[in-house]
């Protein structure tokens, strides 16, 4: 499985092969560096981890450093890891520590799935939250113009049923979008071009992976 981490930096248009305009999304994707690597008789799976975005020193604990330093690359941000398919089919297995993972590891075309954060909108009603109609505005309704109603019962049951929709907290969750298309890639600016939209705000992190259910278009 191929996987990079990445920054959303928002989204424009390009021109396809018939001057058709594909909204695209603009990943800064990597340069990521190989920081661990994990095997079935010593951690029990096989999975490769990778850092990026350089850190500061002083902002390291000393176990980090120390798998940095074993590693022989700066101290990063950001650490991620992929398991490695037991099939062997897998790219991952040839990789090396200090192996430097860029945005060519993906072509135009591939399919790919992205997982990030939404964009967290805090304490939210049910009419921002759930799409909830607004009660009445006149007829004898005061002070109760934006509230859920009735969530349950009086005498029996006697409580409100699980997974009732209630104000709470909306969105600030990570998603999972699958089967988007790679419509190009810069490797001079470290920029991959991912058709439509991604999850979260404008210089999130992004995980970029090869698409589970889907294939090569």
């Amino acid at each position: 499985m191929k996987y990079i981490v990445g920054r959303k930096l928002g989204m424009t248009q390009i021109f396809g092969d018939k001057g058709i305009v594909i909204p695209v999304t603009v990943v800064e994707a990597g340069p990521c560096v190989v920081t661990q690597i994990k095997t079935k008789e010593k951690d029990g799976y096989d999975a490769v981890q990778i850092g990026f975005e350089d850190a500061k020193k002083n902002a390291t604990n000393k176990p980090s450093a120390g798998l940095f330093k074993k590693a022989g690359v700066t101290p990063k941000k950001v650490l991620r890891e992929f398991r490695i398919d037991d099939n062997g089919t897998a790219e991952a297995p040839t990789y090396k520590l200090g192996d430097v993972i860029a945005c060519d590891l993906f072509a135009v075309n591939d399919i790919v799935d992205v997982t990030s954060k939404t964009k967290g909108h805090g304490f939210s009603g049910t009419i921002k939250r759930w799409n909830f109609h607004r009660q009445r505005m006149t007829h004898g309704n005061s002070r109760s113009h934006r509230v859920p109603g009735s969530v349950g019962s009086n005498s029996d049951p006697s409580r409100v049923f699980p997974g009732k929709k209630l104000p709470g907290q909306y969105g600030h969750e990570q998603v999972t979008i699958q089967n988007l298309t790679i419509a190009g890639v810069d490797k001079a600016k470290n920029c991959l071009l991912i058709k439509g939209g991604i999850p979260g705000p404008d210089g999130s992190l992004v995980g970029i992976r090869t698409a589970v259910k889907g294939g090569k278009k």
